[in-house]
């Protein structure tokens, strides 16, 4: 490996920047990995160090993951990313399997995500509910990778579409696995919420570096757990009204909120390199993962629930029972003005053989379970080496699969009365990439402080997306359907035959880097892209970025670039209905989500999609003054023709009995629909901060680090009818404005301590219709390692005081949830866990 100069800042910022201790004892060769902070996201060119970089870069050491109380790599990256976010997602449909995440304020689709340098296919899910923000994003599942795997993080925060392609308009999170031959770590973790003793996570995992022949190696990881729900509800006002009128099969609460169930959640992966000679490598590297997924939905009241047990009010605004004549040529004369609080009139209909309510089913209501049991494997092999003359070449292609084959229980298809199954197999998602890259770089003297390196390539890529049909009774339209039942399975309506598809695009891609040292103090880099989707057409981008060392303490960077994000082929075809809370009425609606070419659709303005278009600039000061080391970055994103779902629209009788037609699944049971759009233009800008300071005693030495973000985005301009006030408020609030972490971490002999305090600004909850108060948490840990090599207790606890977000004050009155659903730090409160490592 070559040898890179270090300075102090360089050394801070590799080590220290994610904000978190590495406290487990490691190999030497581990170790000294573990403090290399040079880079290759971002060029193509040797790698550098971050103290020269052109663009903000955070490098993060695996340690600074595998030392954390949680194990879902989306919520580590979070706690070390001030500009990432990530919520809980309760009761967000498919958005509770895979949480979409959020860097710098844009969605989790405007992030590209890269494994070893090459691109990571996205997940099949589709964030239908996300707050607004990630409404109808369709990101990549990181929560796959098991983090002992990993090398290091490179956070390049910086539009990055002109070097990379579609997706990096937000930057580029490049995951490195390990590459040792040899050694390897087992841990195991063992936690829970301290407000519920039934509320564990546990996880055991392990890495081990192998010699593959005498010239090769091959590195493996596996990660196995399960963690229970939480629950952190309140119960409902309806629901204790019921259970205070006598129904004591109300549940309490009735309705559930908290993170979900997660069963048998298994990760594995591989990585392995070969020398084929001294001039050439081949490689290989994957993953293989599972689990399944079950979350809460809302509660359905057993005298409101339209469509189940409710066929609405009379004159005087009592409800009426919906009662359905199941007789043959329905002479059942079943009544159809029953009211609810009549007792005896219920009882006679259940008595009845020739009528049904489902209060015979559930009487004391239902609250349905929804999940997914999912895959997620990929597969990537190349080779790559250096000519003779000097020609470094990388030839390498892959492909990624990741599929959620939904369920959900506890629930019914109305409209098949007393034949409805209550469990269902709504369908699945399933996404299917694949990838041919050919990349190569060739350094040119001329006359330059340093060689000008030339790169270019050509990326071949397929992304296919496909729904597959559900069980029948999960879509079906029922006999009792024309008697004001509602169709398909309650809550997440099954994929029918019209949902069902599989979809597919293609592109190709060609592009061009030159980077050069113009002069020992100036970094210059352009890169230009051009690339050609079979749907949408071809674009062009481009960008500049710069590095100048003014004085050996005071470095300057920045950078300017265009960037676009296509729509995927599921954005494009897929239908989805979800049952939403409408806290005006207080009913649940059933929400549908169309294709923008539907009939339906084009009578709301909707119109074929096109891709975003973006444009990125960046300026930055890095600052060393002995101890202390500092970063100022600020960015400046526009993003027009930015996609995401429209407004919700009433539907119409006529829209409605259309969408029936064409066989849209639980059309006959909508109040409302959305498609998606190119409807808005957004910028958004902030800074980031991130501050070192080392300080020795006799007593050890203390790292003090300090990261910064502020980011506020901006709608500058919407098509009226298209995009309303709510989802602009989404848009433009639903994530803290700012985000801060302070930490200290202090290494005495065998002892290690830590302790953090994260900040999280307002934010907005679109379900709530409330605007929270911003609040922190306190992370602390201590540890001790035994001998040589390690073994090493941990025992530490997130959110050691036990803070907690602001109570929701509509939550009785609501639908039970106690805090916003959306909050950015989470709400379970306390998790005290001990972690067990040894390092061979």
């Amino acid at each position: 490996m070559q040898t890179f100069r270090r300075s102090k800042l360089s050394w801070a910022i590799a080590a220290q920047v994610a904000l978190t201790a590495g406290y487990s004892q490691v190999s030497n060769a581990q170790e000294e990995t573990a403090l290399e902070e040079v880079v290759v996201t971002g060029t193509r060119r040797e790698a550098r160090s971050v103290f020269e970089s052109a663009a903000p870069i955070d490098v993060l050491s695996g340690d600074e993951f595998r030392n954390q109380g949680a194990s879902d790599l989306t919520t580590l990256l979070r706690n070390t990313v001030p500009s990432y976010n990530v919520n809980s997602q309760p009761i967000s449909d498919a958005a509770t399997v895979v949480r979409p995440a959020n860097m710098r304020g844009l969605a989790s689709d405007h992030t590209l995500v890269l494994l070893n340098g090459k691109r990571r296919h996205r997940a099949s899910v589709i964030s239908w509910l996300g707050n607004g923000v990630n409404d109808g994003a369709q990101g990549p599942d990181i929560s796959v990778i098991p983090a002992i795997a990993l090398k290091q993080v490179e956070v390049l925060r910086d539009g990055a579409a002109a070097q990379y392609g579609s997706d990096a308009i937000a930057g580029v999170v490049n995951f490195i696995l390990k590459d040792y031959s040899e050694g390897g770590s087992l841990e195991a973790k063992y936690g829970m919420y301290t407000e519920e003793s039934d509320e564990a996570m546990y996880s055991v995992a392990g890495n081990i570096g192998l010699p593959f022949t005498a010239n090769g190696f091959i590195n493996a990881s596996f990660e196995y757990g399960e963690s229970d729900p939480t629950s952190r509800s309140v119960q409902r006002d309806d629901a204790a009204a019921l259970i205070a009128g006598g129904n004591t099969l109300v549940a309490n609460p009735a309705q559930v909120w908290g993170n979900p169930e997660i069963e048998e959640d298994l990760k594995t992966i591989f990585n392995l390199g070969l020398n084929l000679n001294d001039s050439t490598e081949a490689y290989a590297f994957g993953n293989y993962a599972s689990k399944e997924v079950t979350g809460g939905f809302y509660f359905r009241n057993p005298d409101t629930r339209s469509g189940v047990f409710s066929s609405g009010t009379d004159a005087d605004g009592n409800q009426i029972r919906l009662v359905g004549d199941v007789t043959e040529d329905l002479s059942g004369n079943c009544p159809t003005n029953l009211r609810t609080d009549d007792a005896a009139g219920l009882q006679a209909i259940i008595d009845n053989p020739d009528c049904f309510v489902f209060n015979e089913v559930f009487p004391g209501g239902f609250t349905p379970s929804f999940g997914a049991e999912t895959e997620d494997f990929s597969l990537v092999g190349g080779a790559r080496g250096t000519t003779d003359g000097g020609l470094s070449w990388d030839v390498s292609a892959g492909m990624g699969y990741n599929d959620a084959d939904f369920f959900i229980i506890n629930t019914v298809n109305a409209s098949l009365g007393p034949q409805s199954p209550t469990a269902f197999d709504p369908g699945a998602y399933t996404q299917f990439e694949k990838n041919f890259n050919i990349d190569l770089s060739y350094p040119v003297d001329i006359g330059l402080a340093s060689d000008l390196n030339i790169a270019g390539g050509f990326e071949w890529r397929d992304e296919e997306f496909e729904i597959t049909i559900g069980d029948q009774p999960s879509w079906e339209v029922g006999p009792l359907a024309d008697q004001g039942f509602s169709a398909a399975s309650n809550g997440f309506p099954g994929f029918g035959p019209l949902a069902a598809g599989k979809w597919s695009r293609s592109n190709i891609a060609t592009y061009i880097d030159l980077e050069a040292d113009v002069t020992d103090d100036w970094l210059l880099a352009v890169a230009l892209r051009w690339e050609d989707f079979d749907d949408f057409g071809s674009t062009t981008n481009g960008k500049v970025a710069t590095h100048f060392q003014l004085t050996d303490s005071i470095g300057l960077r920045g950078s300017w670039s265009t960037g676009f994000r296509a729509p995927t082929p599921g954005q494009s075809n897929a239908y989805n209905v979800s049952t939403e809370f409408n806290l005006a009425t207080n009913e649940l609606e059933n929400n549908g989500t169309i294709p923008a070419t539907s009939p339906v659709a084009q009578l709301r303005g909707g119109v074929p999609l096109d891709p975003e278009e973006s444009t990125n600039y960046t300026a930055g000061i890095i600052l060393e003054f002995g101890g202390l080391a500092v970063t100022i970055d600020y960015f400046n994103i526009d993003v027009d023709d930015r996609l995401g779902t429209s407004q919700n629209f009433a539907l119409t009788d006529a829209e409605r009995d259309a969408l029936i037609a064409q066989g849209v699944a639980g059309a006959n049971s909508l109040s409302t629909f959305r498609f998606f759009a190119n409807g808005f233009d957004t910028n958004t800008e902030g800074f980031d901060v991130v501050a070192t300071y080392s300080l020795e005693s006799g007593l050890g030495v203390t790292d003090f680090n300090l990261a910064f973000n502020q980011t506020e985005t901006t709608v500058e301009d919407f098509v009226p009818g298209l995009i309303d006030d709510t989802r602009i408020l989404e848009l433009e609030e639903a994530l803290p404005e700012t985000r801060w972490n302070l930490m200290a971490n202090h290494m005495m002999g065998d002892w290690r301590f830590m302790a953090r305090y994260s900040y999280y600004d307002d934010w907005y909850d679109s379900e709530d219709t409330l605007a929270y108060d911003g609040y922190g948490v306190v992370d602390a840990e201590v540890g001790y390692t035994f001998g040589a090599p390690g073994f090493t207790v941990v025992v530490g606890a997130d959110n050691l005081f036990d803070d907690l977000p602001d109570e929701n004050p509509n939550a009785a009155a609501g639908v039970g949830n106690r805090y916003s659903q959306w909050s950015p730090g989470g709400f379970n409160g306390r998790f005290a866990y001990l972690r067990v490592m040894y390092d061979f």
